[in-house]
């Protein structure tokens, strides 16, 4: 499947602002999405812009299955070597699009009880696995929030590793103000993001706000700035900064982090020896030493594909 990616010269070094500006100006749904405007502000950032502005971003059943097809695309793809999440308009997202989304949970199919059960659950865990995706691609997901991020919005971004917002962005925990218990990350990852169970439990059982100073000081994201096109440029920056870098040093990070939150220390040291057992064996390790030794940033070295 073909992206209609925007490449900037390789040669051209564009003020980060500059392309922040051109990240956040996208014309439209990028072709086959109807939901996701795809770019390449860099030649190895991708960004992924959730584009349903006039519907606040909001999640339709087309955004479920496109973001699972364009995050395994990005996970193969040689090219990429961290991505970049935003939403256009006025703000991030507003959370599931009710009207859209009422017929698939409202009105299930089957013959008993039982039947009903099991297409329900097999309904559950293909929206899970819309996040689930970016946790699972091998390149580090930079998502930079503005406005509100509400209800399936909050799973989202707790699947991503690096949380970036604006001063006026806000979160909140929707789902038991219209009738549910999350079921989509947020109870299984915010826990772990923020790492206050106190916390947590008052956010989801209450659905209060929780505001940019909070969210910092909580931990949820890790940086606030004045406004979006800041942020974009923050987004852009740090995404640089990971993508100058050894795809195998990089890639194998983010995944062994990911299995160490989940294991016990023990396990997550064990895992990591067997991991890099293989992976010292790369030309990368002698070009990144090479950097140290000339004290020069890693970036200026060239890595192959990975």
């Amino acid at each position: 499947m073909l992206f209609c990616f925007f490449f900037l010269d390789k040669g051209l070094r564009l003020p980060s602002q500059t392309v922040a500006r051109a990240m956040s100006s996208s014309g439209g749904a990028t072709p086959p999405y109807t939901t996701l405007a795809i770019s390449r502000p860099t030649e190895s950032i991708t960004h992924v812009e959730l584009h349903r502005p006039e519907k606040r971003n909001a999640m339709n059943s087309a955004f479920w299955s496109e973001m699972v097809t364009c995050f395994n695309e990005l996970s193969e793809d040689p090219e990429c070597r961290a991505v970049v999440v935003s939403g256009a308009g006025k703000l991030f997202t507003a959370g599931i699009d009710l009207m859209d989304m009422m017929n698939n949970v409202l009105q299930p199919e089957g013959d008993d009880t039982a039947r009903i059960s099991w297409g329900l659950k097999k309904k559950i865990r293909k929206f899970q696995e819309t996040f689930s995706v970016i946790e699972k691609c091998p390149k580090p997901v930079v998502v930079a929030i503005h406005g509100a991020c509400v209800g399936a919005g909050v799973d989202m971004i707790t699947a991503c590793d690096i949380r970036l917002c604006t001063q006026d962005a806000w979160f909140q925990v929707k789902e038991v103000d219209i009738g549910l218990a999350a079921d989509v990350g947020t109870l299984q990852r915010l826990p772990k993001v923020i790492g206050s169970q106190s916390l947590v439990n008052e956010l989801a059982l209450t659905a209060r706000k929780m505001y940019a100073d909070e969210a910092k000081s909580s931990g949820l994201v890790s940086r606030v700035f004045a406004d979006k096109e800041a942020m974009m440029a923050g987004a852009l920056e740090i995404a640089g900064e990971i993508a100058g870098r050894s795809p195998v040093a990089v890639q194998g990070t983010k995944i062994n982090l990911i299995y160490a939150r989940n294991h016990s220390v023990a396990d997550g040291l064990d895992y990591i020896a067997t991991w890099n057992m293989s992976m010292l064996q790369t030309e990368d390790l002698m070009k990144s030493a090479q950097a140290a030794l000339e004290k020069k940033s890693p970036k200026t070295k060239t890595y192959s594909k990975l």
